[in-house]
C-alpha cells in the first residue's frame, strides 16, 4: 500500500504457492492486483460514516475480546483441557516449524506461539480462535439497524465477516465433540466443551441475522461446495487421529502410532486449508 508491501507466507504453503513457475505466477499476479486495486479506489465511506462504523466496531471488539479472555483465562481447568483435548503435544514434534511450539518450558497458553494454538484447534475442528465471543458481541450490540447498515455498506466489516463465516463452516461440533473423549476429567471436559458449543451457536446465529442468510455460505456457493467436497475426507482422518492419540497417550509405543499421528495432522491441515 502506497508504494510498499510486505508479505509474510507461512513455511508449510510456501511449495503449495510457489513450487512451480504457473502457481507462484498466479499467486503474485493476484497481490499485485489486490494491492493496485485497494491504491487506487477512493475511500469507500465519507468521513461522518467511517467515525460511527469505527466507535461501532470497538464496542463490538470489546465485547468479543472479553468474552473470549473470560473463557480461556477465565475458566478453572481451561489450559488442561485444552491440551488433552487437541494435539497440541504432538504438534509441537512436527517438523514444520522453525521454532519451538512455545516460547518458554512452561505449559501457560499465553506463552505458546499464535500459529501452534491456532493450528491445535484446527486439528479438533474447533477453530476456537477464529469465532468465539463474536457470538456474544453481536448479541450484545444494542443498534442492529447500525449493525445492518454496517453489513451493507462497510467493506472492512464484510471481509470479517467473510472470513468468519468461512472458519465457522470449516468448524464441526460434532466431531470436535469426540476430541472430548480424550480428556481425563470427562465432566469438567464436557462442561467446558458444552460452553464452547453454545458459543459456536451463538456465532452462527449472530453471523445469519447480520447477513440476512439462512445457513452458513448461502451467498458463496462455490465456496460451500469447495469444503462440502473436502469433507467426507476430512472426517474419517478425524476419528483415526483420536484413535491414535489415545493408543500413543497410553503408553503404546510403536512408531506407526507416532507416525500415524504425524500423518494425519499433516492431512487434516492439507483439507481444511486454515492451519494456524
Amino acid at each position: 500500500m502506497k508504494g510498499r508491501i510486505r508479505i509474510t507466507e507461512q513455511g508449510e504453503v510456501i511449495a503449495a504457492k510457489y513450487g512451480t513457475r504457473e502457481s507462484a505466477a498466479t499467486n503474485l499476479e493476484a497481490m499485485a492486483s489486490a494491492t493496485l486495486l485497494a491504491s487506487l479506489e477512493p475511500p469507500s465511506l465519507p468521513e461522518k460514516d467511517y467515525a460511527r462504523y469505527a466507535a461501532a466496531m470497538a464496542e463490538i471488539s470489546d465485547t468479543a475480546f472479553r468474552a473470549y479472555r473470560d473463557l480461556v483465562y477465565g475458566t478453572e481447568g481451561f489450559r488442561t483441557f485444552f491440551r488433552q483435548l487437541t494435539p497440541i503435544a504432538e504438534i509441537a514434534d512436527l517438523k514444520i516449524g522453525s521454532r519451538p511450539a512455545s516460547r518458554t518450558r512452561s505449559d501457560r497458553i499465553e506463552d505458546l506461539r499464535a500459529i501452534p494454538w491456532v493450528f491445535s484447534w484446527a486439528q479438533a475442528r474447533v477453530m476456537l480462535p477464529g469465532w468465539y465471543g463474536v457470538g456474544h458481541a453481536l448479541k450484545a450490540f444494542k443498534d442492529q439497524v447500525l449493525l445492518r447498515e454496517m453489513v451493507e455498506t462497510w467493506p472492512f466489516l464484510q471481509a470479517t465477516l467473510d472470513n468468519l463465516e468461512m472458519v465457522l463452516a470449516k468448524s464441526d461440533m460434532g466431531i470436535a465433540s469426540h476430541y472430548v473423549t480424550l480428556v481425563e476429567d470427562q465432566a469438567a471436559g464436557r462442561a467446558i466443551f458444552e460452553t464452547i458449543r453454545d458459543g459456536w451457536r451463538l456465532t452462527r446465529d449472530g453471523l445469519l441475522a447480520a447477513t440476512r442468510q439462512t445457513r452458513l455460505l448461502e451467498k458463496n456457493p462455490a465456496l460451500d461446495h469447495s469444503i462440502r467436497l473436502r469433507l467426507p475426507y476430512i472426517e474419517p482422518l478425524n476419528h483415526l487421529q483420536i484413535e491414535l492419540l489415545k493408543r500413543h497417550r497410553a503408553g503404546e509405543d510403536d512408531p506407526r502410532i507416532r507416525e500415524g499421528i504425524q500423518l494425519s495432522i499433516n492431512a487434516v491441515a492439507t483439507a481444511l486449508r486454515n492451519s494456524g
